[in-house]
């Protein structure tokens, strides 16, 4: 559990923070915000000033425990460092952005319209340039039956699913800074897209190996 001790600091940070602003919060505070960039959600001051942080504390504690019941733990120590980057990466993002939130509230001037993509780019950078690290498991990267059965599979679906990564975060960045207003539809299309494209691509890493392998008939 240690080892995600920078991120669950982070949070405990921010709700600290949460905790510290409550008495200056209005009463309903804007807590989700629709593709448009304008909030259609609200949540009590109490509400917002706790629940984001509590859920990454929970997630941190999760976090600690997965690499303990993952079927292919024995195989952990490959790709322990990736891992720990990534989770502590996540829970300091949710840190970065209750602050944001907490302190727009407060009315401190902050652009949350190009904080929230230009934090999510970074992390899928980060994210990105990591997968080609990352070794089968059954809680991180992209897990489907094909590269789960099959090392190949796994190995070359992440080195293009890393690549996609990247450009989403790339353009997730790039509009953050230049019309926030793209910034929702933009990460949407390039992650979907790169999402399912690692699915399919996958299959068909895993269905080339199984007809080379295949035993050939002869009558």
């Amino acid at each position: 559990m240690k080892k995600m001790a920078p991120g669950i600091l982070a949070v405990l940070a921010a709700l600290a923070f949460g905790v510290w602003a409550l008495p200056e919060l209005p009463e309903q505070v804007a807590t989700h915000w629709g593709l448009d960039g304008h909030p259609d959600g609200w949540s009590s001051k109490t509400r917002a000033a706790i629940l984001l942080p509590s859920f990454g504390v929970g997630l941190g504690i999760l976090l600690g425990f997965l690499p303990r019941i993952d079927p292919r733990r024995a195989d952990f120590y490959l790709h322990a460092g990736t891992y720990w980057v990534i989770a502590n990466a996540v829970l300091m993002f949710l840190a970065i952005i209750h602050s944001a939130v907490i302190g727009s509230a407060l009315g401190w001037a902050v652009p949350l319209s190009r904080i929230i993509p230009i934090g999510i780019g970074i992390l899928l950078l980060l994210i990105g340039n990591l997968m080609t690290r990352m070794r089968p498991n059954w809680f991180m990267g992209i897990r489907t039956p094909w590269t789960l059965s099959s090392d190949l599979s796994w190995r070359k679906t992440h080195r293009l699913a890393g690549y996609g990564f990247v450009l989403s975060g790339l353009l997730s960045i790039v509009a953050g800074i230049v019309r926030p207003e793209w910034a929702p539809w933009t990460l949407l299309t390039s992650l979907g897209a790169a999402g399912f494209g690692s699915v399919i691509y996958s299959w068909v890493v895993w269905r080339g190996e199984q007809e080379g392998t295949r035993p050939e008939v002869h009558s």
